[in-house]
């Protein structure tokens, strides 16, 4: 893919970046491990300094950012503003916590093991590469950088090839806000040369949120060269409805959280397990609101759902739903690509689904759904946990017994009840299964690229 903008509301091609030839990369390479030895000597305090800097300048620029991302890759511009102003918390939340995080962990009784002291320091690694995808151009950096950085971690952003002006972006923010020249830089390459920078020595960990077959790759790259990774990989979301649920409320949460972002959000909910007691109510106010929802420019503030970020991307999906069709699936809103320009995909209910689709398994990234109906919470669970992701899932029940039965049986990295997953810098995000491994955000994102050293005194 070359590197360029390419507007998907229109198709036209906005932009276009000639890549970084070998001696940049080098450079790059070189400067960032040159300003680890610089920034892992620096205070938390000072750290965290340069960190707010960063998010105050995010802020004041939030209205030019929030149209660079939407231009890029087609999401409703008050969603842009949102992630924009996201990635301002995040920081902000490293630059308080980060200290407090990487504190010092004493062994209460160091006797027990001879000693007079004893415990474990977190230090960084040092140069971090991390991989990252359009559907959040900035939010999925930042989930990293922030963390990475107060760390005293550098970073080397591989960013997708279609967002090139939000990475440039990202690759001057923590520069302009005081951080060491190298610390966190942008590398205009594509995915054939990332192979490469991971076997550079001075490289010593990746993070990749993508595909699963990007994250078995460079997992398997990560792992010849013994070097840590951690993957946020696809996701195939359950969405549970159970009897005892606030149906409206329920209704509305599916509606946002199967549409936002355009439908592309590897946490978005996609499969829609519905309890026979309460399905046919469901369906019918879940597609009336579905086939309702406004499709246009992203730049109109009165969109709902604009046009996904690639034609490749909508294509495959189009592939999808007419697989489910030819199959025999029921068709109950949108499903038909339309004509025109831009690569628009209409809102899209599917019910009626059995073995054999392509839908039952894979990941519909964009925005269609899938019902199921299930006749009790064990056929509910089952169907959930069919698939080879275990991203997130929701569950809708005020039932205690039943609260407890889902917490327990889903396979997934998290369960929300009574709303729609969203990722907080204060929770633990991350998947099982094909979704990936290890963990962003929260306490446990902060400690992934560091060496918990243990110390011991006689």
């Amino acid at each position: 893919m070359a590197i360029a903008t390419i507007n998907p509301t229109t198709g036209v091609t906005e932009q276009t970046f000639e890549p970084h030839d070998a001696a940049e990369i080098e450079r790059r390479i070189a400067l960032a491990d040159a300003a680890y030895r610089a920034l892992r000597l620096t205070s938390f305090a000072q750290r965290a300094e340069w960190m707010r800097a960063a998010a105050d300048l995010i802020e004041q620029e939030v209205d030019d950012v929030a149209r660079l991302l939407t231009l890029e890759m087609g999401k409703p511009l008050a969603q842009a503003k949102g992630e924009t102003l996201k990635c301002a918390k995040n920081m902000r939340f490293y630059a308080d916590h980060a200290e407090g995080f990487l504190a010092y962990e004493a062994l209460e009784n160091p006797s027990a093991v001879n000693a007079s002291q004893a415990g474990a320091r977190y230090e960084p690694l040092g140069v971090v590469l991390a991989v990252m995808p359009w559907n959040y151009p900035l939010w999925q950096v930042v989930r990293f950088a922030a963390p990475a950085l107060m760390a005293g971690n550098t970073g080397l952003l591989k960013h997708a090839s279609n967002v090139p002006q939000s990475a440039l972006y990202l690759g001057s923010l923590f520069e302009r806000a005081g951080f060491p020249d190298g610390s966190f830089a942008t590398l205009l390459i594509g995915s054939a040369e990332v192979e490469a920078v991971l076997d550079d020595w001075r490289v010593k960990a990746v993070t990749l949120t993508g595909s699963e077959p990007a994250g078995r790759s460079v997992a398997s790259i990560a792992g010849r060269n013994i070097k840590k990774a951690v993957l946020e990989l696809g996701g195939s979301d359950p969405f549970i409805v159970m009897p005892s649920a606030d149906l409206e409320k329920a209704v509305a949460t599916a509606v946002t959280a199967r549409t936002q972002n355009n439908g592309q959000s590897c946490i978005a909910a996609k499969r829609f397990i519905v309890h026979t007691d309460v399905y046919d109510a469901f369906t019918r106010l879940f597609t009336e609101q579905m086939a309702a929802l406004v499709i246009g420019d992203p730049f109109d503030a009165a969109t709902q759902v604009g046009p996904l970020a690639t034609k490749s991307g909508r294509d495959d999906l189009a592939e999808l739903v007419e697989d489910a069709r030819m199959h025999g699936a029921s068709i109950l809103a949108g499903g038909t690509t339309p004509d025109g320009a831009g690569w628009f995909y209409p809102p899209t209910v599917i019910a009626d689904l059995h073995d054999g689709m392509r839908l039952v398994l894979e990941e519909a990234f964009g925005p269609v759904a899938t019902l199921y109906r299930a006749d009790t919470r064990e056929e509910a669970a089952r169907i959930a946990n069919q698939t080879t992701f275990g991203l997130s899932s929701a569950l809708w029940t005020t039932d205690a017994d039943d609260e407890q039965f889902f917490v327990d049986e889903l396979d997934a990295g998290a369960v929300f009840i009574n709303g729609m997953t969203v990722s907080y810098p204060e929770l633990p995000f991350g998947g099982i299964k094909d979704s990936g491994y290890g963990r962003e955000l929260a306490a446990a994102g902060i400690r992934e690229f560091c060496n918990l050293k243990t110390v011991w005194k006689a």
